[in-house]
C-alpha cells in the first residue's frame, strides 16, 4: 500500500427530480462533505472526529453512515483493517441534499483507493445503501449513488440492484435553494401515503418516461414538461413553509420546472442557462426574505465527476 491517509470530497445530490421518487438523482458541483481515511493496525473502524455538525452526528462508527460503510465494505472483501475516519461536514442536517450519501459516499471512494481499488464505484452503492438505513430506515440509492458516480443516474431497480447513467445537455444548470430551517427524513417519508390510485400512478410514470427522454434529447421542451411530482410534492409541500410562492416565482422568471429536493426543505430548480439560474436563485430567496427565512442558493451544472480524491 502507497498511501495510508486519504481525503475525498462527496457532492451534494438532488434526488428524486420530481417526478422519480427513489429512482433518480443527480449530483451538484457544491456543497459537499469531506473525509479523511487514514489506515491503522487497530482492526476497528472509529470515527476520530466530525466538524460542522453541531456536534450532533454519532461518533459510534456502527452508527455512523461513513463508518457502517467502510465497515459493510471491509466485512465484503473479508478483511481486518483499521481505519481511523474524520468528517468535515459542510452540507447542513436534514436539508434534502443528501448530507447522509455524501459522508458515506466519500469514505467509499477513500477507503476502497487506499486498498487499491479492488471494486469499482459502481460496486460500492450497496454499501452506501447500508449506510443509508441506518441514517433514514430505507436503503434507497437516489443519493449515494449520483454522489458516488456523478451526474444523473437512475436505479431502475433495487432487486436485483441495476443503475443506469444519464446524459444531460451541458447546459443544464440547476439552482438549489436551501431555507434555513431541518426536515428530517423519516418525518418527510411519514406523510406519504402508502397506496396511490392507478392514474396518479399513470401520471407519474408518464412524466418520468418523458424526463429521461428529454435529457436524452437535449430537449428542454419535454424536460420542462416532464417537471412534475404527482405523488410526493402534494403531501410533502405543506412542510415547507412558503413552497408554492417559491416555486411560482421559479417558474415566472423562466426555470424549466421546479420541486422538492429529496425529501426537502431545499427546493431546486432547472434551468437552460446559468443567466436565468442567477435571476431564478434571486427570486426563490426573495420568496424565502418575505415570510422570513434566511436561506442559501447554490447555482451549479451537474457535477459529472462525483465523489474524487483530493
Amino acid at each position: 500500500m502507497n498511501k495510508k491517509t486519504i481525503s475525498v470530497f462527496a457532492p451534494a445530490t438532488v434526488a428524486n427530480v420530481a417526478c422519480g421518487f427513489d429512482v433518480l438523482g443527480f449530483a451538484i458541483q457544491q456543497p459537499g462533505d469531506i473525509v479523511e481515511l487514514t489506515l491503522n493496525t487497530s482492526e476497528k473502524v472509529t470515527i476520530k472526529q466530525i466538524s460542522g455538525d453541531g456536534g450532533r452526528l454519532p461518533l459510534v462508527a456502527e452508527k455512523n453512515t461513513a463508518g457502517v460503510a467502510v465497515i459493510e465494505f471491509l466485512k465484503y472483501l473479508n478483511q481486518i483493517q483499521g481505519v481511523e475516519i474524520s468528517i468535515q461536514k459542510n452540507l447542513p442536517l436534514g436539508s434534502g441534499l443528501g448530507s447522509s450519501a455524501a459522508s458515506s459516499a466519500a469514505a467509499l471512494v477513500g477507503i476502497n483507493e487506499l486498498l487499491g481499488n479492488p471494486l469499482s464505484k459502481k460496486e460500492l452503492i450497496p454499501f452506501a445503501m447500508e449506510a443509508e438505513r441506518i441514517a433514514c430506515g430505507a436503503a434507497h440509492a437516489d443519493n449515494v449513488a449520483p454522489s458516488i458516480l456523478g451526474g444523473l443516474v437512475l436505479i431502475r431497480s433495487y432487486t436485483p440492484l441495476d443503475i443506469i447513467e444519464i446524459p444531460t445537455p451541458s447546459n443544464l444548470c440547476c439552482v438549489v435553494v436551501n431555507p434555513h430551517i431541518e426536515l428530517r427524513t423519516e418525518d418527510s417519508r411519514k406523510v406519504l401515503p402508502k397506496e396511490i390510485p392507478l392514474q396518479i400512478a399513470i401520471t407519474q410514470w408518464g412524466n418520468l418516461a418523458a424526463l429521461i427522454a428529454g435529457f436524452m434529447k437535449n430537449d428542454f421542451d419535454i424536460i420542462s414538461r416532464s417537471l412534475q411530482d404527482v405523488i410526493a410534492e402534494p403531501y410533502r409541500a405543506p412542510l415547507i413553509p412558503g413552497f408554492s410562492s417559491v416555486k411560482q416565482a421559479a417558474l415566472n422568471l423562466g426555470a424549466l420546472g421546479c420541486s422538492i429536493s429529496g425529501s426537502g426543505p431545499s427546493i431546486f430548480a432547472l434551468c437552460n442557462s446559468e443567466n436565468i439560474a442567477n435571476e431564478v436563485a434571486k427570486a426563490m430567496q426573495q420568496k424565502f426574505q418575505e415570510i422570513g427565512l434566511e436561506s442559501t442558493a447554490f447555482i451549479s451544472k451537474i457535477n459529472a465527476e462525483g465523489a474524487k480524491v483530493l
